[in-house]
């Protein structure tokens, strides 16, 4: 999209998103009643001098919009994730320019990976000084190009509500993704007739693809032929709303279903046709059964390595139907015999009638008896262990008791994160957060402060590596400063545990720049006024859970876990899901 483009062209149906009469204002305020007619309540971000005029405007508009200053850059991203994916509505960042919007980078690379919808709006220095290498003066489009949906430049205050207007069509639309508006000074300062048109169209962008009916009554013939059908649920389920429809597709053929790490909560963990987690540490029957299906219907999934494993060997006996939202995603990775390109949820409404009422029990039994396989070598161990140090599993398994699995469940990335998505059981839609594309570390505490302010009826627990929570523990100042009262479990193995584990199983127990010397978690939370408590003993952590849960507000409980505890089921990295390990 060139920036030409960048006012809408507004359909036949009036939004209710139009101001009545212009008015002459600052770009600066036309920001923040663009976002007001957005309905966004709540920013993140950091103030500084290319975007102190958007600061300036905010302070009038304090009723309307709940401005977060966190204590990073990166941190307002991630939050800003977590309040889109708890809450549903998309999350909107400021930061200066310069090194402010370099930090957005990660942030951003995270939410296109994931297809988090999120609008960052960055300043600029006025529009005479690029190009001159000005004082904090960033390519900042260039930068951002390749890891944005659609990103634009504003060098004058009257494309402003345009911009913003298209930023979050562009963001909420089809496949959802980040977007960013960087907005220069002048065009801050500067005298504009503001109207906002709010825009629901652009020439040649269809976001939402006509569905093809032809292609969903192939799928039907092929489901209502097959033997062993298989579900694959991905993130585009819970995306497109679509997680009804997946219960009743999977209940009507009885049909096993499975779930991506980002396609947790999808669906409830105790639903009877539920089997498990797909990908490189999920469980020992949905990886082994991806080779014994005839047809596998991928909903809303991209066929991630972490999935697929060796792609020459992955389910090759099996007939393929891809749901996707993405026509990109289409054929990349593994070909479909049929492929559906629509929204998630239009096209499983269109399916459902077509579908005959089947049983496959024989074929439901095979994953339940690779279950019993995987428990007697691992779960009852890690679960409920006797003897030994704590358990990463044992301490998940009692956060998921005494939250009735419907918490919101925010992970790191590594091994406290593969966890986490194994034990926890998950009842409620979109209670899963995580960083999956991208695995970035620094990701859960940051998005466990967006996702309480978007959810704040919800409790919301974040489970943290102690490695990962070094990375962005400085919102630490943010959750109290704002009060917001996350729960916070770090589990302490001191080790960055999964890089441990790969040079324990790959690289001869070498273990190069892996172990930690940590500082004390509990004194650090303290120091920003945050209580916590720190567990060693298996006898303590039921207590200390239950002090953390009812304890009003943000909470840190540190549990000292085994070093060198490993995640099984496992494939290795590269190779066929039929090398899996359970050991």
């Amino acid at each position: 999209m060139q920036q030409k483009d960048v006012l809408p062209m507004k359909s036949e149906d009036s939004d209710k998103r139009t101001a009545a009469a212009p008015e002459i204002i600052t770009g600066a305020e036309a920001v923040i009643r663009s976002l007001i007619a957005e309905d966004v309540d709540t920013i993140f971000g950091y103030p500084g001098g290319a975007i102190m005029p958007i600061y300036d405007a905010l302070y009038d508009f304090q009723d309307k919009v709940h401005h977060i200053l966190v204590r990073h850059e990166q941190g307002a991203t991630h939050a800003a994730q977590g309040y889109t994916r708890a809450g549903g509505k998309t999350g909107v960042v400021f930061a200066t320019s310069g090194p402010g919007a370099t930090n957005l980078v990660t942030g951003l690379a995270d939410a296109y990976m994931d297809s988090t919808p999120m609008v960052c709006i960055t300043g600029q220095v006025a529009a005479v000084l690029l190009g001159t290498d000005a004082f904090q003066e960033t390519d900042v489009i260039g930068i951002t190009t390749p890891i944005t949906k659609w990103n634009i430049q504003v060098t004058r205050p009257e494309d402003i509500p345009g911009a913003i207007a298209k930023a979050f069509y562009v963001a909420k639309s089809g496949r959802p993704g980040p977007v960013l508006v960087d907005i220069t000074k002048n065009a801050q300062v500067g005298k504009l007739d503001f109207q906002y048109k709010a825009c629901d169209y652009i020439r040649s962008y269809k976001p939402v693809p006509v569905l093809d009916i032809e292609q969903v009554q192939k799928a039907a013939e092929l489901i209502n032929s097959a033997k062993k059908p298989y579900i694959l649920a991905g993130h585009g389920i819970l995306i497109s709303g679509a997680e009804q429809e997946l219960v009743a597709l999977s209940e009507k053929a009885q049909i096993p279903v499975a779930s991506t790490l980002l396609g947790l909560s999808a669906m409830s963990t105790s639903h009877a046709n539920y089997v498990g987690m797909l990908g490189m540490h999920g469980n020992y029957g949905p990886n082994i059964n991806t080779l014994e299906a005839d047809v596998i219907i991928a909903i809303g999934m991209r066929f991630d390595d972490r999935v697929t494993g060796e792609v020459a060997s992955y389910a090759r006996q099996a007939k393929i139907i891809h749901f996707e939202i993405d026509k990109a995603e289409i054929n990349k990775i593994i070909n479909a015999d049929v492929a559906v390109h629509a929204d998630a949820k239009e096209a499983l409404t269109a399916l459902l009638p077509l579908i005959n009422k089947a049983e496959h029990a024989e074929w439901l039994e095979t994953f339940r008896a690779a279950d019993r396989q995987e428990e007697e070598m691992v779960t009852k161990k890690e679960l409920y262990p006797s003897e030994g140090q704590l358990k990463m599993a044992e301490v998940v398994r009692l956060i998921s008791e005494q939250t009735d699995g419907r918490a919101i469940l925010v992970t790191d990335v590594g091994q406290h994160q593969m966890i986490a998505s194994r034990y926890y059981r998950f009842k409620d839609p979109n209670t899963n957060i995580t960083s999956g594309g991208m695995g970035t570390m620094g990701f859960s505490l940051p998005a466990a402060m967006g996702a309480k302010v978007g959810a704040p009826d919800k409790t919301v627990v974040a489970v943290i590596g102690d490695g990962c929570f070094q990375m962005t523990l400085q919102e630490l100042g943010t959750i109290y400063q704002t009060q917001i009262g996350v729960k916070i479990v770090i589990l302490n193995n001191n080790f960055l545990g999964m890089v441990r584990q790969w040079q324990q199983l790959f690289f001869d127990k070498r273990y190069s720049s892996t172990e930690m010397i940590n500082p004390d978690f509990v004194q650090i939370a303290k120091g920003f006024y945050v209580p916590g408590r720190k567990v060693t003993e298996r006898s303590e952590i039921a207590a200390a859970v239950k002090e953390m849960l009812d304890t009003p507000g943000a909470y840190l409980l540190e549990v000292v876990v085994e070093q060198e505890d490993n995640v099984f089921p496992m494939v290795p990295a590269g190779a066929p899901l039929s090398a899996i390990r359970l050991a």
